[in-house]
């Protein structure tokens, strides 16, 4: 009997996804010390006629050795409660104050776990960031989604608070999906909330998710915050959400995710 044992008497797919998910995190740690991760950005743009980019939202990727993208999707359930989940978060925020001094006219929002807010790398980060160049928080949103906010809630809350003094503003991601209950809202300091995809997607023809939409956007609303509609494929998608009162949409409809501003 030796080591492979247990990979041999797995299920052929779960064996095969214990591999590919060993050789992911082993790129991913090489991309990093490499500096092989970059900002793809994708627009979130004003609802309307005359519909302008309020801001992009910066989403990590790393490179293999080849340079191909690997996708996100295949590591970030992987690491999310690793070290290498603070170490994507502060090359995220690097990559994100980058783009920010070099650029002043851009508005970057990037996700964050609340796990990193703990960390003391990403924390000092962070603060190198905002006080090497006056300003650049007032650019700046974190998106932390609702499963998140809700494993460290007192945490959440008082960064919040301490990020007030840089302007720093706050997304709440996946709004509706997760466990935030509407009393806790009024304890957060979230500036807007995104509306999760699940929702959103062909919408137009879709009675129940209109309602519930239309449910979380007056909640939002009535706890004076913006609402983004996130996953919107379409312009009849598009449409219905603008008369239903969002404030801001965001999908493949307006932009996919690229390379540079």
């Amino acid at each position: 009997i030796n080591a492979n044992d247990d990979q041999a008497t797995m299920d052929p797919f779960q064996a095969a996804l214990a591999s590919r998910g060993s050789d992911v995190l082993a790129i991913v740690r090489h991309a990093l010390s490499a500096n092989q991760a970059r900002l793809a950005f994708q627009p979130i743009v004003t609802a309307g006629p005359a519909s302008r980019i309020a801001f992009h939202e910066g989403l990590v990727r790393v490179l293999d050795d080849a340079n191909r993208v690997v996708p996100a999707a295949q590591f970030m359930p992987l690491i999310e409660e690793m070290d290498l989940g603070r170490e994507i978060d502060c090359a995220t925020l690097s990559l994100a104050f980058a783009v920010l001094k070099r650029d002043i006219q851009s508005r970057i929002s990037v996700n964050l776990s609340a796990r990193s807010l703990a960390d003391g790398r990403w924390r000092q980060c962070l603060y190198d960031g905002l006080r090497t160049s006056g300003g650049l928080g007032n650019r700046l949103i974190f998106e932390i989604s609702e499963a998140s906010a809700m494993i460290l809630p007192e945490v959440v809350i008082r960064f919040m608070e301490e990020m007030q003094d840089y302007g720093v503003a706050f997304a709440l991601d996946g709004f509706g999906a997760g466990l935030t209950a509407f009393r806790h809202l009024k304890d957060f300091y979230f500036d807007l909330v995104k509306i999760d995809k699940g929702f959103i997607r062909g919408i137009a023809s879709n009675p129940d998710n209109q309602v519930v939409t239309k449910a979380l956007m007056s909640v939002a609303h009535q706890f004076e915050m913006l609402v983004i509609a996130d996953g919107v494929e379409t312009a009849q998608d598009a449409q219905v959400l603008t008369d239903m009162g969002a404030d801001c949409l965001q999908g493949y409809y307006f932009g996919v995710p690229k390379f540079g501003l």
